[in-house]
């Protein structure tokens, strides 16, 4: 039998997961599982991108010693964040998405380039976090001075795997920098705000196979295999691994929730750009979907109010809650705040005054974020849905998708599937 691994790794934590085919059955088993997180330095929010690479090898060894016929593997993760390089150094530090450091460049970006123009051109949403901004302020820094190339965090730790430098095509269109017509780099965009041309190589096909392991990683993990380029931004990986049935719309419901259709073209028109709708890659057609805060302010919430509280517990006191109030999340106070009771209370004269309230509070600002969401995907493509597929750890969350039911008017579908894990092996079955 022939096994494949994914190493699916996101901004809390990272799996190694092998895959094999049962009866035209993708059956998975969790082989290894480590933590991740951003780390504060000199003021900064920052990856341990050395700690990231030695998990993904320790989590080799421990598939290679479980399972002997590994084909192929392949990383995936979130997208956005990249390590510059200096030949095979790294320049340092690996900055995190959620990271202030962008505040102000984006305004002078748009001064140099209008947003309006480069949503013509990428199709993608505004996020003060998005690569384009990131690397301006490298440039303003001096960073990129003796940088040769950048790598997106999963091309990093497959280059780290096998010496081989890539762009996986689905990954590079959250940069902000992809030409949604060509599919490559956008030279215009990165000539006027003086970027160094050298460091946009042509992008690679998803489903590429790179190489193998180099010599020194064989005989660390005890094996060798092929190391491919899969969806390597994890939402396009989830998209691939959801049995969606006729034309509806999926959540990926994780830190972040990204809901979205898949269309054949990009839609960059007035309303989309206004929507702040994103057209991201996908494997043969375009993921237009929109980034909703998601799991992050849930999470938040329990770390600070209620740590060792099952969550359980939290939804039936959630449900209790008689609390109506609905915030934004989209609103940026909620993107790292010191405090997210803070940010919660900010929206609010009336308060939520319970643990239940907070909570009660978050899954509802969700849900709306969520009808929000679809009113203007129906608009922006004219059509209407019937269901909404939602994956994820957010699909466990049983009274999220009961208030989104009825708050959305549109029949959920909850699939608490490892979506992205099962996306990722696929992809490395097809080819």
């Amino acid at each position: 039998m022939k096994f494949y691994l994914a190493i699916d790794i996101g901004a809390s934590s990272g799996r190694h997961i092998v895959g094999y085919k049962d009866g035209g059955e993708i059956k998975i088993e969790e082989v290894y599982r480590f933590k991740n997180g951003v780390v504060k330095q000199d003021g900064h929010l920052v990856w341990d991108i050395n700690n990231l690479y030695t998990n993904v090898l320790n989590g080799i060894k421990a598939s290679f010693e479980k399972y002997e016929n590994i084909v192929s593997l392949a990383i995936d993760s979130w997208g956005v964040d990249y390590v510059l390089l200096n030949g095979d150094k790294e320049i340092a530090p690996c900055y995190s998405y959620r990271d202030s450091r962008t505040e102000g460049v984006t305004d002078t970006v748009h001064r140099i380039i209008s947003f309006n123009e480069l949503y013509s051109k990428t199709g993608i949403q505004f996020q003060p976090f998005n690569t384009i901004y990131q690397f301006y302020s490298d440039k303003l820094s001096g960073k990129l001075d003796d940088a040769t190339d950048f790598l997106m965090l999963p091309e990093y730790l497959t280059y780290k795997l096998t010496d081989v430098k890539a762009h996986e095509y689905t990954n590079a269109t959250t940069t902000g920098l992809v030409n949604a017509q060509t599919g490559e780099y956008d030279k215009d965009i990165i000539n006027k705000l003086g970027l160094p041309q050298k460091l946009f190589t042509p992008l690679t096909k998803t489903g590429t196979v790179v190489g193998e392991l180099t010599p020194l990683n064989q005989a660390y993990c005890g094996g060798n295999c092929k190391v491919m380029l899969c969806a390597s931004h994890d939402t396009a990986s989830a998209v691939e691994g959801i049995p969606i049935e006729g034309d509806n719309p999926y959540i990926s419901s994780g830190t972040w929730s990204l809901l979205g259709l898949k269309v054949d073209q990009a839609i960059t028109d007035e309303n989309s750009r206004i929507a702040n709708y994103s057209n991201e890659g996908g494997v043969g057609y375009t993921r237009y979907q929109k980034n909703i805060m998601g799991m992050w302010v849930v999470n938040n919430l329990k770390a600070e109010l209620c740590p060792d509280m099952p969550f359980d517990e939290i939804i039936n006191a959630a449900r209790s809650s008689i609390y109506a109030g609905v915030a934004d999340v989209n609103d940026n106070k909620f993107l790292s705040p010191d405090s997210m009771k803070a940010a919660f209370d900010s929206c609010f004269e009336d308060k939520p005054k319970t643990t239940g309230d907070y909570f009660k509070c978050a899954f509802l600002s969700l849900a709306h974020g969520y009808k929000k969401a679809l009113q203007e995907l129906s608009l922006n493509t004219g059509k209407t849905f019937s269901k909404l597929y939602i994956v994820g750890g957010g699909a466990k969350n049983t009274y999220l998708n009961e208030l989104t039911e009825q708050i959305c008017g549109i029949t959920v579908i909850a699939l608490p599937i490892e979506a992205t894990a099962i996306g990722n092996l696929k992809l490395q079955m097809d080819v």
